[in-house]
């Protein structure tokens, strides 16, 4: 019964981990540990409206989060295959080479929470829905939030 769902999501969130770890081992690790708590608590998740992804990628972030205070390390963001047209737009400017190292800059200085709706909406490309899923907060809330966050980058590219 399980096992379609684990074909169907395991790249997508082998993949999410991965871009936050850059570590194959760690990913595969850790990537284990989300799908062993969700055929555990299966029975526990219901349908609210968002797809079944959310709740995963919500324990695979649990998961992240969980293994970077253990290890008291920090988080990895890599942007190298981050659709970052996404960003470019919402920030409302042209991205160009020469700016990325600016806008990594200003990833590196967001608050972890900030940085993951950043992550989910723009890297993942996550509707606002699914995102507020995923961090337990409403959908309006992770608009709002992004907002916010989009006019920090903003002020931290010089614009």
């Amino acid at each position: 019964m399980f096992r379609p769902l684990y074909e169907r999501y395991h790249e997508p969130i082998y993949l999410y981990i991965f871009r936050r770890t850059t570590d194959e081992m760690l990913t595969a690790d850790l990537c284990s540990q989300v799908f062993l708590k969700a055929m555990q608590k299966i029975h526990r998740y219901e349908y609210q409206g968002v797809p079944f992804s959310a709740w995963l990628y919500r324990i695979a972030s649990n998961e992240i989060a969980q293994h970077f205070r253990k290890a008291n390390k920090n988080r990895v963001v890599t942007i190298e295959d981050a659709p970052l047209s996404h960003l470019a737009e919402e920030i409302g400017r042209e991205i160009p080479e020469d700016l990325t190292p600016l806008l990594v800059q200003a990833l590196d200085s967001l608050k972890e929470e900030d940085l993951q709706i950043i992550e989910l909406r723009f890297f993942e490309e996550r509707p606002y829905k699914e995102v507020g899923e995923i961090l337990g907060i409403t959908e309006n809330y992770a608009k709002v939030k992004t907002f916010r966050i989009l006019n920090r980058i903003k002020k931290n590219l010089g614009k």
